[in-house]
């Protein structure tokens, strides 16, 4: 299963998260997430096997390893604050637009580091780039929305809102011709 770790947005931040895409949402090439699916991805496994297969990991080391984690990072609740937008990797080529975190951005952090290590121990790949706590809005397909995105960005300060979080969640991915489609593997509780 395609799998990763997050920390979800309540439904009631959805409609803020689809106004913060208001702007760009229907510039051609331009593929925005579903805002009820928003989220901070914490950290992206790829393909993790059900049962044994070789040295992969398997969903119960996941598991495991994420219980390892929230007990490693020592994070008790907290709140997060999502506003702003920024872009990957940089305005003049734009894959990814995504609502940053002012508040709560360390214990997001804390808790990534702490699952990088356990799961890098497992065998998966460690990630490429510092990690940005972010929600990302939208993926950009082609260069012809871009400028939407620009002035989105130059216009000001989007508000997102703030909400609590109290748990990350294991979380499978299934692609589909829609878009994809996330099923919660497993919930940890923060501050056990």
């Amino acid at each position: 299963m395609r799998a990763f770790f997050a920390v979800d947005l309540p439904d009631s931040l959805a409609p803020a998260v689809a106004n913060a895409q208001a702007p760009f949402a229907d510039a051609p090439g331009i593929n925005p997430v579903d805002p009820e699916q928003a989220h901070v991805t914490m950290k992206f496994l790829g393909e993790v096997a059900e049962i044994a297969e070789g040295d992969s990991p398997t969903v119960d080391d996941v598991i495991a390893a994420g219980e390892r984690a929230v007990d490693r990072a020592g994070v008790d609740p907290f709140k997060c604050e999502v506003s702003g937008l920024g872009v990957f990797p940089n305005r003049e080529y734009i894959s990814v637009v995504w609502a940053g975190v002012d508040r709560g951005g360390d214990e997001l952090t804390a808790l990534h580091e702490a699952l990088e290590a356990e799961t890098t121990a497992l065998g998966v790949d460690p990630e490429e780039h510092e990690f940005t706590p972010h929600v990302t809005l939208a993926r950009v397909e082609n260069a012809t929305g871009a400028e939407a995105v620009r002035e989105a960005l130059d216009a000001g300060k989007p508000e997102v809102g703030t909400f609590a979080v109290d748990e990350i969640r294991l979380v499978e991915s299934t692609l589909t011709e829609s878009g994809p489609e996330y099923d919660t593997v497993r919930e940890f509780g923060l501050g056990r």
